[in-house]
């Protein structure tokens, strides 16, 4: 017998159902998200928390014409099984499947493209704006997470949302926060009651009447002050009613009947609404519900074999033996404890790991801070994220040359999160600050070896690193203080010169051991720095070969192959032939990450055919040269 899901092939299917096959409905979604993100991967927990949410509101609101825009859009998995995307699910996160977060080039029921934290509100009131100035009658709607209330940004959208007082719906989806019954049904009660429209009549009845009394405007002012100060007690709604917005809830958002009523009276509202709806993380999956920040996020199936800690293990593990050393050194996060496995520390260092939330821009300037004091701080943000901290990095931390350590987690391709999450512009935006030092070690035996000599190194550093497990090549001695700027020959060779730099330098070996079989002799080079670059490495493996193919995982615009040809540029070596690999002017769209760097021959075949080519292409050339006599004609 087909089940209620199979009858919903767009938002209008969901409006006809029964209760009962609402409660059928949520049943399967939950089967369908359990079973097919434990195989592609992907953003259990959240999804499962707003279930009941997502149904409610494509029952209330008439998506695409209504606006919902998601935040971070990580928990919109149901969304997409609701608005005609069923029987794509299975390909979700995969090349060529469907995004794992909202894409307006997938379909026009998601508003707007997302992937970063605290976007929503500012989005959507300018989708309000818009319909305010063509006079359309439509309505927007944000949901936003306990969670990215954290982002300044949020706050921004908010405060001018208030001071527009344009209408708008901003859905707080708390999942963070639990409230007993008793509580919880006084507040429902209040609720009821301030937004009723008998409630609304009586209060502005009351405020006629005192304007024509004398001393009125004050005793009005005393009695809004002692009901703002009794909703205070009761409800957490004094912030936003200061912001310009009724704020209507707590609403349990598990139950459907409640939701809608409570959305159907927000859609009634003029004025910006904030809807407060309590949600529990991983809510059906009792695993998830148990531990929500293990089933935040889950990878695809792994065939178990991988024995090698990851590059953020290392990363942790290095900082620990760090910190037990040097006192003065601290670590700061943005909500990425758990991705940068920082975990265990917080638990023995609980005074010198700070979790800032969801504040890229904060987190910077925090530690340029506590960097003006004599400490060390380290900054441990995923590459994509530290984006968004651009002029906190270049004012607050580069302009004055203070000594603070940013560890980037995530750097290069990291695969199925796709286009919003992919590190490959890292090397590019920090390679144009003043100051900046930019590295990435080949394996995590030289990231825990750069992280030591951050410690010593007096000006901003960055050591980007990438997702996922690490080559094995882990030790247990003394760590070594590398020298500033300079990296190293790993294979020699006469035929031409491989530059690679961090997770690109072993697929270059590798590559040219391929090379080897097919009688090219390939020099291999770990450039170890893009900033400040090793010159006499560079120069001296253009002169030996005066063929070199560079190699990294960032695109090309601006990036550490730019920073080589600029090099080469001005010592004169202009003869010198340079072929560059990385990412093209386009966003990496998501699939696993030896396919995405097998397209874009970031792999050791894909680096060993590109080389191949090169020397091809200036054989041909030579031997065209050497056909044409000195007056310009071809011989016979």
């Amino acid at each position: 017998m087909p089940g209620i899901l199979e009858r919903i092939n767009c938002p209008d299917d969901v409006k006809w159902l029964s209760r009962a096959e609402l409660e059928g409905l949520c049943s399967e979604l939950r089967e369908l998200l359990i079973a097919g993100v434990s195989e592609t991967g992907g953003h259990l927990a959240s999804s499962l928390g707003t279930v009941e949410l997502t149904v409610a509101l494509h029952r209330v609101f008439d998506s695409p014409k209504d606006k919902i825009v998601w935040d971070v859009g990580h928990q919109t998995y149901v969304h997409k099984l609701l608005t005609g995307r069923r029987e794509q699910f299975c390909s979700l996160r995969q090349y060529r499947g469907l995004s794992g977060f909202p894409d307006r080039n997938e379909s026009p029921h998601d508003a707007f493209t997302t992937g970063h934290a605290g976007t929503s509100v500012s989005a959507a009131l300018g989708m309000a704006l818009t319909r305010d100035l063509s006079g359309a009658e439509h309505d927007v709607v944000a949901v936003i997470g306990d969670g990215c209330l954290t982002c300044g940004m949020a706050y921004e959208g908010l405060n001018h949302a208030g001071h527009l007082n344009t209408r708008l719906i901003v859905i707080l989806n708390d999942n963070g926060m639990s409230i007993s019954p008793t509580v919880g049904g006084l507040a429902r009660r209040v609720h009821e009651a301030r937004t009723t429209v008998p409630y609304m009549l009586a209060k502005e009845q009351t405020r006629r009447l005192l304007s024509r009394l004398p001393g009125g405007e004050r005793l009005r002012w005393v009695l809004h002050r002692l009901t703002e100060g009794a909703k205070a007690v009761v409800v957490p709604s004094m912030m936003w009613e200061e912001l310009g917005f009724t704020y209507m809830g707590p609403v349990d958002g598990h139950n459907i009947a409640d939701l809608e009523k409570a959305l159907v009276r927000a859609r009634n509202q003029h004025k910006p609404v904030i809807l407060h709806v309590l949600t529990t993380k991983g809510k059906g999956y009792q695993p998830a519900e148990e531990d929500p920040t293990r089933f935040h996020g889950l990878s695809a199936k792994e065939d178990g074999s991988g024995a090698a800690p990851t590059y953020s293990q290392v990363f942790a593990q290095t900082v620990r033996r760090l910190m037990m050393d040097n006192p003065r050194l601290v670590v700061i996060s943005a909500a990425m404890v758990e991705g940068n496995s920082l975990s265990p520390l917080v638990q023995e260092f609980p005074h010198r790991i700070y979790d800032v939330g969801i504040s890229e821009q904060h987190a910077v300037t925090l530690a340029a801070g506590l960097a003006t004091q004599g400490f060390i701080p380290i900054v441990a943000i995923y590459s994509t994220f530290l984006q968004r901290s651009f002029d906190q990095m270049l004012h607050d931390v580069c302009l004055p040359d203070l000594p603070v350590i940013f560890a980037m987690d995530r750097a290069g391709i990291v695969g199925d999160d796709g286009k919003t999450h992919q590190g490959v512009f890292d090397l590019s935006y920090l390679s144009l600050m003043p100051n900046m030092v930019v590295c990435a070690p080949k394996d995590e035996h030289e990231l825990q070896d750069l992280l030591y000599t951050a410690l010593s190194t007096e000006h901003p550093i960055a050591i980007r690193y990438p997702r996922g497990r690490a080559t094995g090549a882990m030790r247990a001695g003394e760590l070594r203080r590398l020298p500033m700027g300079k990296g190293e020959i790993v294979k020699q060779g006469s035929d031409l010169a491989i530059v690679g730099i961090g997770s690109t330098v072993l697929p270059c070996l590798k590559a040219a051991q391929e090379l080897a079989t097919r009688g090219i002799d390939a020099m291999v080079v770990n450039a170890r720095f893009a900033k400040p670059l090793d010159a006499d490495l560079i120069l001296d493996a253009a002169s030996r070969t005066g063929k070199m193919v560079i190699v990294e995982e960032n695109v090309l615009s601006g990036g550490f192959g730019a920073a080589v040809l600029d090099l080469l540029q001005k010592a004169g070596a202009s003869d010198v032939r340079v072929k560059r690999l990385g990412i093209p002017d386009e966003f990496v769209t998501h699939g696993r990450q030896d396919l995405l760097r097998s397209l874009y021959h970031l792999d050791a075949p894909g680096i060993a055919g590109e080389c191949a080519d090169f020397l091809a292409v200036i054989g041909r050339r030579r031997a065209e040269n050497t056909a044409i006599e000195p007056g310009g004609r071809q011989k016979q």
